[in-house]
């Protein structure tokens, strides 16, 4: 009865695919001695399966709620994203004093809605804000500053800016690189060439299209020189749309592995499909990163993998300008055309030292792992 009454019941907030699979990673560190509820805001929550019970009403937007894309938050509403807005306010007014703790993973929107909603003390991860360029507003402060309790940010100019407006606030590390997420399924034993390459297309409605304009750079690559290429396929993404896209056929899974999805090809260039629960298994044993996402991107980079990121006209310039900030050279910028995706490929293939370097650079910038213990000590205090 003493340890009954000793756990505290939590509930964690993520509003993103790799929100998701960041607060699943503390869920699952918090689970075997406290209760745990998830509700992710957007999508469906396929990162908290397995380890927690999910709760709340799900949204779903065509953006899959990035900000990337100039429009997006126009063509969320024009689509009908509007329509998640009410059960969402339902469900957090419902929750008041129905958790000990209530820890939040995303950007600045969820206490933007617990402010509406009467929601406070919040325990709030802020994943968005790098502190290489934008800083808090003074709406943002306000915000913070009414509903959160705690505030963990990935830079000490972001923590030391909300202490200054008298709150508590904290610059533990980048979550995000301990959180990788791992799964069952071999990458070694699919290796035939000397390089790898992982291709993480994203997780947002654009997945399909990102992935076509991949298979499109690797074609533009003599088929001696390709390298084993490897997709994270993110929970809700279709493997059927993708292939369509890129014009392969997709095969039989023929492992036992739980996260083996099987392989596309189209008779000259074969591609290992893997689940995005496996990520972190692709991502270790690659020597180059072909990136659309938001998350994968800072994890790529803080293991030391050097990312070639596709430009596009529809990009929000504002957003990629202080993202590459961050990244410095360990991203490579190349407009999305085949072939000058292939040769920024080709050259980054043909160079060690210059992996290396780039590599070097993308983990000094991201940060290493060691943040997690952290937030768990002062979450469970």
């Amino acid at each position: 009865m003493v340890e009954a009454a000793t756990r505290q019941r939590f509930l964690i907030i993520s509003n993103g695919h790799g929100e998701d699979w960041i607060a699943s990673a503390i869920a699952a560190r918090l689970v075997g001695e406290h209760y745990v509820d998830a509700y992710p805001v957007v999508g469906s929550g396929g990162a908290y399966m397995g380890i927690c019970p999910i709760v709340g009403p799900r949204g779903r937007l065509e953006s899959g709620g990035a900000r990337t894309a100039k429009g997006s938050l126009r063509r969320d509403l024009a689509k009908g994203g509007l329509a998640m807005v009410p059960p969402a306010l339902r469900f957090l007014h419902s929750v008041r004093n129905c958790y000990d703790r209530i820890v939040v993973v995303g950007d600045v929107m969820v206490p933007f809605v617990a402010l509406v909603t009467g929601l406070r003390d919040l325990y709030y991860i802020d994943c968005y804000k790098t502190g290489a360029a934008r800083l808090y507003s003074a709406a943002e402060r306000f915000v913070l500053s009414r509903t959160c309790a705690k505030v963990f940010c990935r830079a000490d100019n972001l923590a030391e800016m909300l202490r200054q407006a008298g709150m508590d606030a904290s610059a533990p590390g980048n979550l995000m690189m301990d959180t990788i997420p791992s799964g069952d399924y071999d990458v070694q034993s699919r290796r035939t060439a000397p390089l790898a390459v992982t291709l993480l297309p994203g997780s947002r409605a654009e997945t399909a299209e990102n992935f076509s304009r991949q298979i499109a750079a690797l074609r533009q690559m003599p088929e001696a020189s390709r390298p084993d290429v490897f997709v994270a396929v993110a929970g809700d993404v279709s493997v059927e749309d993708m292939a369509d896209a890129a014009g392969l056929k997709r095969g039989n899974v023929l492992s036992t592995e739980s996260d083996d999805l099987g392989s596309l090809s189209d008779g000259g260039l074969n591609v290992h499909l893997l689940r995005g629960r496996a990520m972190g298994n692709a991502l270790y044993a690659s020597d180059i990163v072909l990136s659309q996402a938001g998350t994968a991107t800072v994890q790529a980079l803080g293991l030391g993998k050097p990312v070639i990121h596709m430009t596009s006209p529809r990009d929000r310039q504002s957003r990629f300008l202080d993202e590459q900030k961050l990244f410095g050279d360990a991203r490579i910028a190349v407009p999305g055309q085949p072939d000058l995706v292939a040769q920024a490929l080709l050259t980054l293939m043909s160079s060690a030292e210059e992996r290396a370097r780039l590599g070097d650079i993308g983990r000094q910038r991201i940060g290493g792992p060691g943040a997690l213990d952290t937030v768990l000590a002062e979450l469970t205090a």
